[in-house]
C-alpha cells in the first residue's frame, strides 16, 4: 500500500472511530441545555379567517360587512357577552371551559404584508416587514440551545424556514421509521465512508460530513426512542390527526426534542368560505382534543404548550364569491395547563377603526408572544433568539 493511501485509510478509520464519541457529546449537551418544557406550533396555512373563527356576534359592523358568510347568533358557541366560537370548534370549546385556552386578539405586525409567502417568512423568522432573514426563530433556538437537529422536529417531509438555523437545522419527518431507514441506506453510508484528507481540508465538505453524521444520529435517536411508546387513543383519520398522533408519541416517549412545528393547509378561502373553513376547523379542533387528552393521560400536558397561528387574517368585508380576501390582524390560540389568564387576553377586534384597505389594525406584535414563550415558558434568553427586545405578555402562571 502506498503511503498516501495508508494515511487516507488511517484517517478514515480514525474518523469513523471518532463519530460515536462526537455524537454522544452532542447528545449530552442537548439533554443538559434543554429543559422539560415542550412547545408545539401549529400554523393554519393560507390565512385563516379569524372573524369567522372567534365571532363578534354582537357587532353590527360584522354583520353588515358579511351579509352572506357571517355566523348567526344561533349557530355559534358563546364564550362571553361579545365573542363566540365557530360551532365547528366544539371540542376546543370544551378545552376552553376547562381553562386550557387563552385567546389573544388583534395579533399582527407593523406595515403588514398580504402575500402568503412573505408574511409566512416574517412569522417564521420573527423579522420586521422590511427585514429579510435566512434563519427561523426556532432554528436559532436550536442553534443556541439545542445543539443537535432533533432538538426541533417538523412533522412533514421537508423543512420549513422556521426550523432552519445558521449552523444547525431541525429534522423534518412524518414517520420516524422511514427517516431511520433513509439515513441508513447503502447510498447514505457510502457517502459517509467516502472521506479523504482532501475532503476534510475543504470547509464545505467537512461541514456536509458533520451535518450528515448529525442527521443520521438524530434519525437513530428519534426512531429508537419514540418506538418505546405507541398511542392508545384514536385520532381523526386525516393528515393533521396523524401529525398530532406522531407528535404525542414523540413527547410521551420522552424524546429530548423541545420544539415541534406542524402546518395545516387549506385556509385561503377566497370562495365558498363557510363550508370550507368549517370542515377545516372541525378537523383542527377534533384532533387537538385527542392530542391534549393523550398528553394528559401520560402526564406530559403540564409541560406542553400549543401555539396556533395563521400568517394573516382576512378582510372584514366579504367578497363577491362568498369568501374573504387577504387581511391583516388575527387571533392566536395558546393551549396549555399553565396559563395565567385563560379565556380572552385582550380586547375584541375594533371594526370601527380599520386601515385604508378595510383591515383590522393590530394591537399585539406577534414577536411579543414569541418573547413570552421563549423567556417565560422555555426559560431562555428571548432577546438573543429574536435579535431584539419585545414586551412580554403576562400569560403564564
Amino acid at each position: 500500500m502506498k503511503r498516501r493511501e495508508f494515511i487516507k485509510s488511517s484517517m478514515l478509520a480514525s474518523g469513523m472511530f471518532y463519530v460515536p464519541s462526537f455524537v454522544k457529546a452532542f447528545e449530552r449537551t442537548t439533554q443538559q441545555t434543554l429543559g422539560p418544557k415542550k412547545l408545539v406550533i401549529i400554523q393554519l396555512s393560507g390565512g385563516n379567517d379569524g372573524l369567522n373563527t372567534v365571532i363578534p356576534y354582537t357587532n353590527d359592523v360584522y354583520y353588515r360587512n358579511r351579509p352572506d358568510i357571517s355566523i348567526r347568533q344561533n349557530a355559534l358557541l358563546r364564550l362571553n357577552d361579545e365573542l363566540g366560537f365557530n360551532i365547528n370548534l366544539a371540542p376546543l370549546k370544551q378545552l376552553y371551559d376547562q381553562g386550557y385556552v387563552t385567546i389573544i386578539n388583534n395579533v399582527g405586525y407593523p406595515n403588514p404584508n398580504r402575500s402568503h409567502f412573505r408574511s409566512t417568512d416574517i412569522w417564521h423568522t420573527a423579522s420586521g416587514p422590511n427585514e429579510y432573514l435566512n434563519s427561523g426563530w426556532l432554528g436559532r433556538y436550536i442553534d443556541t440551545y439545542g445543539k443537535m437537529p432533533y432538538a426541533g422536529i417538523e412533522l412533514d417531509d421537508s423543512l420549513s424556514l422556521i426550523m432552519k438555523g445558521e449552523h444547525i437545522n431541525g429534522i423534518a419527518t412524518k414517520n420516524p421509521k422511514i427517516l431511520f431507514r433513509n439515513a441508513h441506506t447503502p447510498y447514505f453510508k457510502k457517502i459517509l465512508n467516502y472521506q479523504t484528507d482532501e475532503h476534510l481540508s475543504e470547509h464545505n465538505l467537512g461541514y456536509l460530513y458533520k451535518t450528515m453524521i448529525e442527521a443520521r444520529s438524530s434519525a437513530s435517536y428519534i426512531y429508537e426512542t419514540s418506538r418505546t411508546f405507541s398511542s392508545r387513543l384514536t385520532y381523526p383519520d386525516n393528515p393533521f390527526g396523524n401529525q398530532l398522533k406522531t407528535t404525542a408519541e414523540f413527547i410521551n416517549s420522552n424524546l429530548s426534542t423541545a420544539v415541534y412545528y406542524i402546518s395545516m393547509g387549506g385556509f385561503d378561502t377566497h370562495n365558498n368560505q363557510v363550508n370550507r373553513q368549517g370542515r377545516l376547523l372541525k378537523m383542527y379542533s377534533e384532533s387537538i382534543a385527542v392530542f391534549v387528552e393523550d398528553l394528559k393521560q401520560n402526564n406530559t400536558f403540564k409541560d406542553t404548550l400549543i401555539l396556533t397561528f395563521s400568517e394573516f387574517g382576512r378582510r372584514v368585508k366579504e367578497n363577491a364569491a362568498s369568501g374573504t380576501d387577504h387581511g391583516t390582524a388575527n387571533s392566536v390560540f395558546l393551549i396549555g395547563d399553565k396559563l395565567k389568564a385563560p379565556g380572552f387576553y385582550n380586547e375584541s377586534p375594533n371594526m370601527l377603526r380599520l386601515d385604508d384597505n378595510g383591515d383590522l389594525i393590530y394591537t399585539v406584535d406577534f414577536r411579543s408572544i414569541y418573547a413570552s414563550i421563549l423567556g417565560d415558558w422555555l426559560h431562555v434568553d428571548d432577546e438573543t433568539i429574536l435579535n431584539k427586545s419585545f414586551p412580554k405578555l403576562d400569560v403564564f402562571g
